[in-house]
Parts: C-alpha cells; structure tokens; sequence
C-alpha cells in the first residue's frame, strides 16, 4: 500500500511542468510544514531553497533523532529529503517562516510559504500533532467562534499576497486545514482572486456564522476537503464543501494520520466514508445542534481530563497501554458527577464506535457494573 513516500520515490523526477500540481503535492506540503524551520527559514521575505534548508536541518538533528519521536508527524523531515533530490520540488524555495506561540492568547501558528517551481506558491498552515494536547486543540473550534489563531492566519495571508505576485494555493493538515480555509475566506477580495484553491486535509469545519460570510461564500468553490474513510477530525462541526474521500492503511482514529492516506500514481485511492463515520458525523452534528458554547467546552474539558487520566500522551499510547488505560478512564469517569458520567459515557460510545477501539467499549459496558 503505498503513501506520500512512495509517491516522491516514483514521481520525485517529473517537473510539475510536466505532470502539474495535485492533490498529492499538497498533502506533501502540508505535512512539510510540521518540520521545525525556526532559524533555518527566514521569516521575512527572503527564501531559502530547499536543498540548502534541508542540509540545514540534518546539520542540527540525526536521523535517528527524527524516528525517535513517537508522534506521526515526525517524519515530516524525511519528506524533505526526498523532495530535495528530484526535479518535481528540488527548485522549491521556503520564505516567510512564522512560529508564533502566544501563552496568554492560548494561541499556536505556524506557517511557511513555499515558491513552485511553476511559479506559484502554496501557503501552508500547520495543524496538531497526534498528542491529546494537539487533539484538544481540534475540539476547542467547537466552542469557539474564532480564535486568534484563525485571525493571525488570515494577517498572515494577506502579508503574503502583499509581497507576492501571482496565483497562490493555500493548505494545511487537521487544524492546519482549517486555518486555510479562515485565512481564505478572510483574506482581501483581490487575493480570493488569485487563490486556486485552498486545501483542507481532515480539517475541522466552522460555526454556522462563517459559513454564511461573504467570504466563505466566494472562496467555496476552490475548497478541496479531504478525509480518511473513518474521518473523526474532518466531521468536526460543518463545511459546505464536499468531501473528497481517500483510502487509509490505518483504523479508526488513526486515520488522521496523513502518511497512512494510500496513493494511486498522482492521486490518492478513493473511497466511501464509513458507516461508522457517517454515524459520528449525525451525533456530532445533533450534539452540537443543541448544546450550547459553554456546554461543549465542559465536555471537552472532560473528555480530555479523562483520556490524561492515562498518563499518555497520544492515542497510540493508549492504545498500546490497552487494559491499564481503560482501568484510569472507567476511574476517572466514575469519579465525574453522576449526570456527567452519562455526558461523557454517551460521547465515549460514539467515539468507540466509530473508531472500533475495544478500550473505549470496555469501559462503556464496565461503567454500568455495581462499583467494585
């Protein structure tokens, strides 16, 4: 089953004058942007080719520094490396680098802007990583109609287009994903203009107030949505845009994980979404139709309480701690008040459901047993 790495293995070599820009080149790049370019891309207008940025990189960190990490996103700067040998990204260069993390604000971004060699660039936004921390993040849009990240985004975009000439596609990966499609919809009229579309890959969606913007509205027909099969983060609250569904060698939640996505020469292997999916989809979209913004930020805030209650960090260490992480979530669940326990049992169903974890099913039938 081959993926992102294998696509750069047989198509590294083909120019995009040849074979254009697809919708394999911006899940490339929007995983690129999970690398740490702090002191190695400028932040100002400046570019720095990718070649010499990745020679850069790999000057600071070992390989096997890079494995080391647990988290998917990880391998990011392995992407690099293949891009930089062939003649499809060789040319690329990387201006414009922000990282901005602001405690007080609660607020993370994170960009970069890369120029094509076909003389356009794709501004891409980063997501979460596969942590419960990165995860939250995700789950706070559902109580929060716009954050400061999202409007940093669309300064960011306009900075952009002020300094650029030309056409420019924007994107991201899970909350990177959504962030584009913000910045998109937010940036000036003029820019809207030059954007040939805008990326979101298992990206979650918006409040019902932004999708009824002018500017949602203008910049919809360039939107590519993207989800696995057994999508969870992609039917995060609502988009308009249709979904493209793809193929993943992973289950469940896991599916998030965009190295996974299973790729078909320059596209990736289409698929349907899920029952499971379609069926989380219909009791996220009913529980946030009648639950209020500070109802889904104590869910949130429980659900997560209860997953740290593990001492993981990610879901994968959750699930490779099986039984001892389904004793800490049925302790922390009991320890809820009783009108909250039900809250969160009916959430954990769901998302057991839909993910096929048997953790989650164990403590959902574990939980109506007499204490012991």
């Amino acid at each position: 089953m081959a993926n992102i790495f294998d696509y750069l293995e047989w198509r590294a070599d083909v120019p995009l004058a040849v074979d254009p820009f697809n919708e394999v080149d911006n899940l490339v790049l929007a995983e690129l942007i999970y690398t740490d370019f702090r002191g190695i891309v400028p932040a100002d207008g400046d570019a720095i080719p990718l070649r010499e940025a990745c020679e850069a990189f790999f000057r600071r960190h070992t390989r096997e520094e890079v494995l080391a990490v647990k988290s998917f996103t990880a391998r990011s700067p392995l992407l690099m490396e293949k891009m930089a040998e062939g003649a499809r990204f060789g040319e690329m260069k990387l201006c414009r680098y922000l990282d901005d993390t602001d405690a007080e604000q609660e607020t993370q971004l994170a960009a970069v802007t890369f120029l094509l060699p076909d003389d356009s660039a794709y501004v891409a936004f980063r997501g979460t990583d596969g942590t419960l921390v990165g995860w939250r993040e995700d789950c706070n849009l559902s109580f929060q109609h716009e954050t400061e990240g999202q409007r940093r985004s669309a300064r960011y975009l306009d900075g952009v287009g002020e300094a650029l000439g030309g056409v420019i596609r924007v994107g991201g990966h899970s909350k990177g994903g959504n962030l584009a499609v913000y910045a998109a919809a937010r940036c000036q009229p003029a820019l809207q203009d030059r954007i040939l579309a805008v990326y979101t890959n298992d990206g979650p969606g918006f409040h019902e107030e932004m999708l009824q913007s002018e500017g949602y509205g203008r910049i919809l027909p360039k939107i590519v949505s993207i989800v696995p099969d057994t999508s969870v983060i992609g039917m995060m609250l609502t988009s308009l845009a249709e979904n493209r569904v793809v193929k993943s060698a992973q289950t469940g939640i896991f599916q998030h994980d965009g190295f996974s996505w299973e790729v078909s020469r320059n596209r990736f292997v289409g698929a349907e979404l899920s029952g499971a999916s379609r069926w989380f989809d219909r009791f996220l979209s009913e529980w946030l139709m009648h639950t209020d913004d500070e109802s889904r930020r104590d869910m949130t805030e429980i659900v997560f309480s209860v997953f740290e209650s593990t001492g993981a960090d990610s879901f994968r260490e959750i699930g490779q701690q099986k039984w001892r992480s389904a004793e800490a979530i049925l302790s922390a669940i009991r320890r809820l008040p009783r009108e909250r326990q039900q809250e969160a049992l009916s959430f954990f169903q769901k998302l057991g459901a839909s993910g096929g974890q048997t953790i989650l099913e164990y403590v959902a039938s574990r939980l109506h047993k007499p204490h012991e």
